[in-house]
């Protein structure tokens, strides 16, 4: 049964070009399920039925109830329902259509609605704090400055930042570009007080950060190498500490910001989707509730018969 699994996460891999982290939540996922299986004796996945499935979504709702808060356990027991049968869907649909299944009994189970999470984004304030440059700089706080005001400016995810590598940027024209999810190439326009930023760790920190075993990316750590995903986690938000914010920050949530505001002065939704590099234009949909206050406000301004 693990062949079959490992069979489908190179699929996703090779074939479906999935993120990293994609295929790492399905092996996750689908893991959960073949641990069960091999202790209520299913050995070859031709053996699993409709019933099977279904025993096990019951058996991982009961746990996650056992194991969350009860006040988030009803929420975070849904999304993780909604994931579990995303993955056995995922697989069973690829199985059938590699015809190493007869028939996909996983298409029978229904996704729960999901918990429907309103992002957080940060007040042009609180963005105004975090940008702030440091002083005295340094080629870390350079990189961290410019890292920031690349992420705001142009709404990159985590993923992104660390990947982009110095043939993607085209400051002089005012643009990077992209590689995001699925291997997806897209343009992303750089404002000019980022573009300043990048320039100036480019020219006065990133030079002191290489080494002779240094990749092409931009962003380097402190030993020239390019960052782990947690530890730029843990630089942004050791810079939001320092900055006094308040909260805790997320390369997520500078994201949001970044939409939250294009829309709050009257950007095109779609506009934003290819920004983001949004697949599906109900992704980025949500935004529309976070600016709803903002978005009245200019309505009431500016249309002829408000």
């Amino acid at each position: 049964m693990q062949n079959l699994v490992e069979d489908f996460l190179v699929y996703l891999r090779h074939e479906r070009g999935q993120a990293q982290q994609t295929e790492k939540t399905y092996a996750a996922l689908l893991g959960n399920f073949l641990a069960w299986a091999e202790k209520h004796g299913l050995k070859d996945w031709k053996a699993v039925r409709l019933r099977d499935l279904m025993d096990f979504l019951e058996h991982e709702r009961n746990r996650t109830l056992k194991n969350e808060p009860e006040k988030e356990s009803g929420r975070l027991s849904s999304e993780s329902l909604y994931l579990q049968i995303a993955a056995l869907r995922a697989f069973y649909n690829f199985a059938e259509t590699e015809k190493i299944l007869p028939q996909n009994i996983a298409e029978n189970l229904s996704l729960p609605r999901r918990w429907k999470r309103l992002p957080k984004a940060l007040s042009n304030s609180e963005i105004e704090q975090l940008l702030k440059p440091e002083d005295p700089a340094t080629p870390s706080s350079l990189c961290d400055q410019a890292v920031l005001e690349l992420a705001y400016a142009s709404g990159l995810r985590l993923a992104e930042l660390r990947a982009i590598r110095l043939e993607q940027l085209h400051l002089d024209a005012g643009f990077v570009i992209v590689i995001g999810k699925g291997n997806k190439e897209r343009v992303a326009p750089v404002g000019r007080t980022a573009i300043g930023a990048i320039q100036r760790y480019l020219e006065s920190g990133r030079p002191k950060l290489v080494t002779p075993k240094t990749p092409a990316n931009v962003f380097l750590t402190g030993r020239g190498r390019p960052f782990a995903a947690s530890t730029l986690w843990g630089r942004i938000k050791r810079r939001a500490r320092r900055a006094n914010m308040g909260r805790n920050i997320t390369p997520h949530m500078i994201r949001h910001s970044f939409a939250t505001h294009l829309l709050e002065n009257g950007a095109d939704l779609r506009i934003i989707q290819e920004l983001l590099g949004h697949a599906n234009i109900s992704t980025t949909e949500v935004y529309t509730h976070v600016g709803a206050p903002r978005l009245r406000e200019i309505h009431r301004k500016f249309h002829p018969r408000h």
